[in-house]
Formats: structure tokens, C-alpha cells, sequence
């Protein structure tokens, strides 16, 4: 039947014929296998370009974690180097003394810091009052320890109205203890 069709065709009609079906076929070669093909490349390059910003992203936050973990491997060998009934407290009050200036101690306030991670900040408020600069500035060096991990977080220093060749000042001192040091101390006291 298709060859009886083809036979009685003239040969113009044959050419346009077979130029249709070629059209046809290529559309159709175009339409599922080129198409498909550009379109898979262009997806494929996209998410190259992704996965490599994320590769990128993913080293910078691996570095930032393994310097991160160096940090707390240092406070935690700081930490573990203080005798176990240290406070800042009683630190507070030791360097007061070493500067000379534990008799102008008006308040110390121990306050409640944050947690991070297995250690927890915390902090005091101190006032001193009657103090020259040179005795707030031996207690200051005195204080302020970054190898041991204590740090003047705030001061506030005024002249004593009274008194103007006299310094007033409010400080706020900041360590970290750990959590973990803390529950056993609490737990091998109740024994």
C-alpha cells in the first residue's frame, strides 16, 4: 500500500515529500536528543558552579571550626591549669590587696554570665573609691590577665567630687570557668 502510494507520486511530489519526513525527522532528532543534551550540560555547569561555592564556603567553615576547636583546647588547658576553688571573687580580692587598694573596695557584685558551649562566663562589678590613677593602674595590670583568661570588660572612672585628687571607678571583670569542672566539685561535695 505505502509502495502502491509512493509509485503514483510524480517526482516533485516525491522530493517534497521526502524533504517533509527529513524536516520532520530532524525536528524530532532536534526536539529529544539535541535539546535534551544542551540542557543537560547547561543544569550540569549550573550545579558545578554551586558545588564549588560550597566547596568554598565549606573550607572557610572548616577553618573557622578548627580554629575555633584551638581556641577552646586553649581555654580549656588555661582553665584546667587553675587551682580547683578558684573564683573570681577571691582573685579580685587577692589583687586588691597586692595593689593596695582592698581598703577602697565599697561593693563587688558577682553576676551571671553566658554559657558557651562547656564553659561559662562570668563576671564581677567592683567599685573602688579613694584611689590615685598610679594605685588604679597597678590594680588594672594587676587584674587583667589575658593568659589566664581574665579581662576588664567595662570601667567607668570619675573624679571624687569630695575629693578631686581621688578616682571613684566601677569595673566590671570577666572569666570563663567550666561547667563540667563545676558539676563535679558540686558532686563530690554532697558526698
Amino acid at each position: 500500500m505505502i509502495k502502491n502510494f509512493w509509485n503514483n507520486l510524480t517526482i516533485s511530489q516525491k522530493y517534497y515529500l521526502g524533504a517533509g519526513l527529513m524536516i520532520i525527522c530532524g525536528a524530532m532528532i532536534f526536539q529529544f536528543v539535541i535539546s535534551p543534551f544542551f540542557e543537560a550540560k547547561e543544569r550540569i555547569q549550573r550545579s558545578l558552579t554551586t558545588n564549588e561555592k560550597t566547596l568554598v564556603e565549606l573550607k572557610r567553615l572548616g577553618a573557622e571550626y578548627r580554629l575555633l576547636k584551638q581556641k577552646s583546647l586553649e581555654v580549656q588547658q588555661v582553665l584546667s591549669q587553675r587551682p580547683r576553688d578558684f573564683t573570681l571573687f577571691s582573685y579580685l580580692e587577692k589583687k586588691a590587696g597586692e595593689a593596695g587598694v582592698k581598703a577602697g573596695i565599697k561593693y563587688m557584685n558577682p553576676l551571671k554570665g553566658k554559657t558557651v558551649g562547656p564553659h561559662e562566663e562570668t563576671a564581677v562589678d567592683i567599685q573602688l573609691e579613694k584611689m590615685t590613677l598610679r594605685e588604679l593602674t597597678n590594680f588594672l595590670y594587676l587584674v587583667e590577665s589575658p593568659h589566664e583568661l581574665i579581662k576588664i570588660n567595662k570601667i567607668s572612672i570619675q573624679k571624687m567630687k569630695e575629693s578631686p585628687e581621688y578616682l571613684t571607678a566601677l569595673i566590671q571583670v570577666v572569666t570563663y570557668k567550666t561547667l563540667i569542672d563545676e558539676m563535679l566539685t558540686l558532686t563530690t561535695d554532697r558526698k
